[in-house]
């Protein structure tokens, strides 16, 4: 009798024991991307490791202002950030690890941290000039977004100024440009009477119906109109290579000093990068991949293309989302 009960508490021990190394096997994830886009790649993710993936999606800026007060007493493991302002904010306040060098070569020094090496670019979503195929040549668009201040496009041109990736896109021309510059940019937009809209797709929409000719989304949204409707009365283009315009902001990730899970956290990170992560980013998402290992989309640029279109500059410092709103209150359009 002695001999069965101690056999039973054995086992109820080898049991609990088990629990708790299988408990461990548990990734916390931190997402300002959305679920509807994130969610089936994170499911394939836990499919084929085996480990089971907790993911608090919210707005990438406040999930950003939640981590810095965390701490390191935050009980995320990564943070997958919508864009690189808010990875530059983590990154300056010491709460990443530094990322192995298996990670970083796997992407371009252009889409990853450039000084502490700390995070990298999962996807790329580019500026772009969108316009109306019924009102306008492509021969008549402008080469630089500083030309559209002309008279010419007088009430013809819509952008978003409450949209995050619009606003990432000042912060850049602040960056790139300085403040004053970017002030009479706007000024002058605005007193060229652009059309303010909530956010990209009713751009792409009011060019169809022509009530706009030119706008200024990102890239992917007509794509997905396109999909529908390969007849769409509406195309887009990069403005010349390097310009402001044509700024690649990335969704990105990290691993936070916080993380009691690294190794789990590193081998999402692999999977991100994976052939048929970034696969399913270009083909699915319409969004860019970072690494060069996919069967390219025809509706979209080679990577190598792509980092000649885009501009010079450091995606970490896109991190003054406070000034650029600033600025848009200060000029009228927030």
């Amino acid at each position: 009798m002695k001999y069965k009960f101690w056999v039973g508490l054995s086992l109820v021990l080898i049991c609990s024991i088990f629990s708790v190394v299988q408990a461990k096997e548990e990734l916390i994830v931190y997402s300002g991307r959305s679920k509807s886009l994130v969610d089936p790649i994170i499911k394939q993710f836990e499919k084929e490791n085996g480990i089971e993936v907790q993911v608090k999606y919210g707005n990438t800026a406040q999930l950003a202002l939640t981590l810095m007060e965390e701490g390191e007493k935050s009980p995320a493991d990564v943070f997958w950030a919508q864009d690189g302002g808010a990875l530059g904010a983590i990154s300056k306040n010491g709460l990443f690890s530094q990322l192995e060098s298996d990670i970083l070569s796997v992407v371009p020094s252009k889409f990853q941290a450039a000084e502490n090496q700390d995070w990298v670019a999962t996807s790329g979503r580019a500026r772009v000039i969108a316009y109306s195929t019924k009102h306008v040549k492509v021969e008549d668009l402008p080469t630089s977004i500083f030309d559209l201040t002309d008279p010419k496009w007088n009430s013809r041109v819509g952008w978003a100024p409450r949209n995050a990736s619009f606003q990432s896109f000042i912060t850049a021309m602040r960056v790139l440009f300085g403040e004053k510059k970017t002030e009479n940019w706007l000024l002058a937009m605005k007193n060229n009477g652009t059309k303010s809209y909530p956010k990209n797709t009713p751009i792409i929409q009011a060019l169809a119906a022509g009530d706009i000719h030119v706008g200024l989304p990102n890239h992917y949204y007509l794509l997905r109109f396109k999909k529908a409707n390969s007849n769409f009365p509406v195309n887009q283009q990069f403005f010349q290579s390097q310009d402001v315009g044509n700024l690649v902001n990335v969704a990105g990730i990290g691993i936070l000093k916080s993380s009691r899970q690294a190794k789990l956290a590193k081998k999402l990170i692999h999977y991100l990068l994976s052939p048929k992560a970034q696969q399913y980013f270009s083909s699915q998402v319409f969004e860019y991949a970072v690494t060069d290992q996919i069967i390219p989309n025809p509706q979209l640029l080679s990577l190598e293309q792509l980092i000649k279109e885009s501009p010079a500059i450091d995606l970490s410092q896109l991190n003054d989302t406070e000034g650029t709103l600033k600025l848009l209150q200060k000029v009228g359009l927030l």
